[in-house]
């Protein structure tokens, strides 16, 4: 996976704490530095080779989308905004995402992961996967952060403003939303089979019209799921 060389610029300090935060949990991300203005954002731009910025719109002496399109080669772009009506501007201008403020940790993963897809890299043909190589998330757990491979998952579910992720050899429950989860996990081995579930489909071990079962344990095929499941879990 692709390591990402980035900055943040922002001029309010705790904005700039929780993304400084935000950042140092993600192991592709390589934060090189906090910019309070644009100008000096262009200046540390030139001096070290930079990947991705987190931009915000409001900045003394130059505005965020005035930086962005100043720069000839600019650097893929998250804008981190506490005014909406310049979402579309940004889009414009081709950034990867556009996150309102106050940003949730759980969003900030959504827009870093479509980095990450744009990286995805296929496991080797044995099945052995490097742990260098392999996909993980921290997640809040009773003031922690709880290390989770993704290949480990058995199955999430919803359990109202929380979810709870099952492996073979944990179950954590954490704040989170499963839409949020089912946007972070696209393009991976995973299978929204009902709204309160999603699974890993090479963790099913045997199912009917009705359900799935993943270690011993049956999880329910939603009605409205139901059709795109069979037909998904057929085809293989």
């Amino acid at each position: 996976m692709q390591n990402y060389s980035c900055i943040i610029v922002e001029d309010e300090p705790l904005a700039a704490e929780v993304l400084k935060d935000y950042v140092q949990q993600i192991p592709f991300l390589q934060l090189q530095g906090i910019c309070s203005d644009a100008i000096y954002a262009m200046e540390m731009m030139q001096r070290t080779p930079i990947d991705l910025i987190f931009l915000d719109i409001h900045l003394p002496k130059l505005k965020g989308v005035d930086l962005l399109k100043s720069l000839k080669h600019p650097p893929q772009v998250i804008i981190t905004s506490a005014y909406q009506e310049y979402a579309l501007q940004g889009y414009e201008l081709n950034v990867v995402d556009y996150l309102l403020k106050p940003i949730e940790f759980s969003r900030f993963l959504m827009a870093v992961n479509k980095l990450k897809q744009q990286d995805h890299r296929q496991a080797p043909l044995d099945g052995a996967v490097p742990s260098s190589n392999r996909t993980y998330f921290f997640f809040n757990v009773s003031k922690k952060k709880v290390k989770v491979y993704l290949d480990e998952i058995l199955y999430i579910e919803s359990l109202k403003e929380y979810i709870r992720i099952t492996t073979k050899s944990k179950t954590i429950l954490t704040k989170f939303q499963l839409g949020q989860m089912e946007e972070m996990l696209a393009k991976n081995n995973f299978l929204r089979v009902h709204r309160s579930f999603i699974v890993a489909r090479d963790k099913i071990d045997a199912f009917t019209a009705t359900d799935v079962e993943i270690n011993g344990k049956p999880i329910p095929i939603g009605r409205s799921y139901k059709e795109l499941v069979i037909t998904l879990l057929e085809s293989r």
